[in-house]
Parts: C-alpha cells; structure tokens; sequence
C-alpha cells in the first residue's frame, strides 16, 4: 500500500481523514499537544515547527502523499499570538512544501474560507484574497509561499465542518447541542454566512483533491447559510427545542479577531470533478443515527 502523511491527526479534521484513509493507505498521521491512541504505531508524536524534526520524519517514513491539516486554526488565538500561529500556519507549511517537491510528492494544503473579506460572496478561486484577520493572512501567506515552492500542491480552502467529535476535537456542533440539551438559550449569529459541510464530504473532497487537483480549489457545501439557520436546522433534525435558539449579530459579540460576514464559497469547479457534498440536514440526520 501506498504510504499517506496526513499532519494534525489530532484534530476534529485530521481525524477524520486518517480514520477514512487507513483502508486503502497505509496511514501515518502527527500530532502535538493533544494526545491521541498511544497503541497506534503509525501515530507520530513531533513538533511541526521544528524544522529538522520534520525533516527526519519526511526521511523515516518516506511518503507517497501527504495531506498537510496540522494548524492553529482558531482566529482569536491567532490574532492574540501571531509569532506562535505563523511558526505553524505558515512556516512549517512552506517546509512541507519544500520537502514534496523535489520528488513530485502529491500534496494537499487545507487553507481557509477566511482568506476572504466577506464583502462579495460567494467566492470563486480566482477571486482576489482579502483576510481581515490575522490567521486569515497567515494561511494567504502559506497558500502563495506554497505555491511558489511547490506549483504543483493543491491548496483546498475549506469552509466552516461540523460532523462526529474526534477524541480530542470537537466541531462547533458538539457545544450547540449541548447547550440546547442543558435547557440553556443558544445564541447565533444571523449575519455571518458559510457553505457549511460536513466532515465525511470535506475528507472525500481533499482526497479527490489530492488525486486530481494543482493550484486552488474550493471545498464549500452546496447551502449557504447563517449560524441562526444552521441552529435552526440541526434542532429539528436533533428534536431539540427550537425556542432556545435566539438571533443575534457579529457585533453582539466582541472577539479578538475581526469576523467576515459572508465567506460563502462557489465550489463549481471541485462539483465538476466529482465532489459531491451531501446536504446539512442530510449530514446532521447521519450524525444523530451514529450517536442514538
């Protein structure tokens, strides 16, 4: 079997990915700071900013394919530590790409939906790339830097993922229900749209990604829709009392990162190669089957 690297398995993505791939890949997945299955040999535990350390790991394991989704992809805490989210977001991608190209190694760089500004959706890729934020900046930095090392990458900007919770992430959809299911009010914005896709779409799309794509593409669902609505949509699919879920907008909510009101994506060119996420209700109906 072919050997795949997918770097952040730690996360609510890279779980996600090395748990769909270890059946027709020979999986390796890192990790950092959150632990994941000790028992699992092809777990590698390693700082991505140390740049030697990557190295050797590129030179033990001897990828066929990587999918780079390691990150600090948290807006807030990237604005409140720049230095800290660039040694990750930006420098230890463009080694990565330095790593894959001499040997043509396919890869796949997930990038963002917040490399926009929001103020003309949906986005295309050719678009104009406008980040109000700093992780948004950082991740316009990694996709040109990776890029010019490394043309033949596929950048895979992706759009807000909710789906089953990995044993150390969660998706924004775990703390919504709970909140609904504590009988608490749940308060989402109406102003802030997404393409919003489920986890098992966005893995199916990197992976296509991966065998298809060079350059940029978008990764969004089909349904742009706000916080309040996908609110809305997941207490009816989940049987929870809509009444709790109150409106509100961005600005009633002050964050340390500036928030893009509309980053909705035009994905046409990726549907046109066969990506074919599934509807939000669709999705959310999969996720209350496997938990009930």
């Amino acid at each position: 079997m072919k050997k795949l690297l997918i770097t952040g398995v730690s996360g609510f993505l890279g779980w996600h990915i090395y748990q769909k791939t270890r059946s027709s890949w020979a999986s390796f997945g890192t990790y950092f700071k959150h632990n994941v299955n000790s028992n699992d040999p092809n777990l590698i535990k390693i700082n991505l900013t140390d740049l030697a350390a990557v190295k050797e790991l590129f030179q033990q394991i001897k990828p066929d394919a990587v999918i780079h989704g390691a990150a600090q992809s948290k807006p807030n805490l990237c604005q409140e530590f720049p230095q800290a989210s660039e040694a990750i977001n930006l420098t230890a991608s463009l080694e990565i790409a330095r790593l894959c190209s001499p040997y043509q190694i396919p890869l796949v760089f997930t990038s963002t939906d917040l490399v926009f500004d929001g103020k003309n959706a949906p986005y295309s890729e050719n678009d104009t790339v406008s980040p109000v934020s700093i992780y948004g900046e950082q991740k316009v930095a990694a996709e040109k830097g990776i890029l010019a090392v490394y043309p033949r990458a596929a950048i895979c900007r992706m759009p807000l993922m909710f789906g089953s919770p990995s044993p150390s992430a969660n998706s924004f959809l775990q703390p919504f229900l709970k909140t609904l299911q504590e009988g608490k009010e749940l308060s989402l914005f109406t102003d802030e749209y997404r393409t919003a896709v489920g986890v098992n779409s966005a893995v199916n799309g990197l992976l296509l990604a991966l065998e298809k794509v060079q350059g940029i593409i978008h990764l969004g669902g089909k349904e742009r829709v706000s916080r309040y609505q996908f609110g809305l949509l997941m207490a009816a699919v989940f049987n929870l009392p809509r009444e709790q879920i109150k409106p509100c907008l961005q600005s009633d909510v002050p964050m340390s990162a500036p928030r893009p009101q509309d980053v909705s994506l035009d994905s046409s060119l990726a549907f046109s190669l066969g990506y074919q996420p599934l509807s939000i209700k669709t999705e959310l109906e999969a996720i209350r089957d496997e938990i009930s």
